[in-house]
C-alpha cells in the first residue's frame, strides 16, 4: 500500500475509535457484523465480570449474506456458548439488518423480556465504534453507554475476511454516514476534524468509494 494512502486511511481509522475505558455496566450489547472477533471481545468483557449478560443483535446484512448459516446474532451466540457463556446469560435479537435496527429491535426485545438495563457496553468493529455510539444515542436517548471493539491495530486488522482495500472502502463509507446521517435522523451529530474529512475526500478521489451510501453519494462527488 502506498504510504500516502496508508497515512490517510490510518487517520480515519484513528478517528473512528473512541478509546473508552471499560466500566462495569448492566448489559453488553453486540451489534451484528461479519467479524467473529467482535463476539470474542464481548465474551472477554463478560468473563471479566463487566456485565451479567450479553445481547447479540443482527439478522443478515449486506456483508454477511451467505457468510453464516444462521443470523449474525445466532452465529455469535453459539460462539459465545462454545466459549463458556451460559445460555441463560445470552439474549438473541436475530431480525435487524442495520445499526439503527440493532438498537430499536434490541430495545423492544429487552422490554418484552422484562429486562431494564440502565447502562450498556456496545461492542462493534474498531472502525464502527463512533457510528455505533452515535446511532445508539439517537435511537435510545439519555441511556448511558460506552463502546469498544476487538483490540487490534490498523496494521493487524485485515484478514482473510477483509482486505486492506475493502477495509478502507468500508471506513470511508462509515465516515460519510457519520457526516450525513444526522440530517436524516439516524444518528447524533459528531465533530469531524478538517484533516479527517480531507483524508476522506482524498481517498474517495483515489477510488475508495465502493461503500458510499447510494442516496448520499452526490454530496461527496
Amino acid at each position: 500500500m502506498p504510504k500516502r494512502i496508508y497515512d490517510l486511511a490510518k487517520r480515519i481509522w484513528d478517528y473512528h475509535q473512541l478509546n473508552h475505558t471499560m466500566v462495569k455496566s448492566d448489559c453488553i450489547f453486540v451489534l451484528g457484523s461479519n467479524d467473529d472477533r467482535v463476539a470474542e471481545r464481548a465474551v472477554e468483557l463478560y468473563k471479566k465480570g463487566l456485565a451479567p449478560y450479553i445481547v447479540f443483535s443482527g439478522g443478515v446484512g449486506e456483508l454477511t449474506e451467505g457468510l453464516y448459516s444462521t443470523s449474525e446474532a445466532e452465529h455469535f451466540a453459539k460462539m459465545a456458548m462454545d466459549m463458556g457463556v451460559p445460555q441463560q446469560d445470552i439474549v438473541i435479537e436475530p431480525e435487524s439488518t442495520n445499526t439503527g435496527e440493532n438498537v430499536v429491535f434490541t430495545r423492544r426485545l429487552l422490554e418484552q423480556e422484562g429486562l431494564h438495563p440502565s447502562s450498556f457496553i456496545l461492542v462493534q468493529k474498531p472502525f464502527m465504534e463512533r457510528r455505533a455510539l452515535a446511532t445508539f444515542e439517537q435511537q435510545w436517548p439519555n441511556m448511558p453507554a460506552i463502546v469498544t471493539s476487538p483490540q487490534l491495530s490498523f496494521d493487524d486488522y485485515a484478514n482473510d475476511i477483509i482486505s486492506f482495500g475493502d477495509l478502507i472502502n468500508v471506513m470511508v463509507g462509515d465516515l460519510q454516514r457519520i457526516r450525513f446521517y444526522p440530517e436524516l435522523g439516524f444518528s447524533t451529530k459528531q465533530p469531524i476534524p478538517e484533516d479527517v474529512w480531507d483524508a476522506f475526500e482524498c481517498l474517495v478521489n483515489h477510488g475508495f468509494d465502493q461503500h458510499l451510501s447510494i442516496q448520499l453519494s452526490e454530496k461527496v462527488s
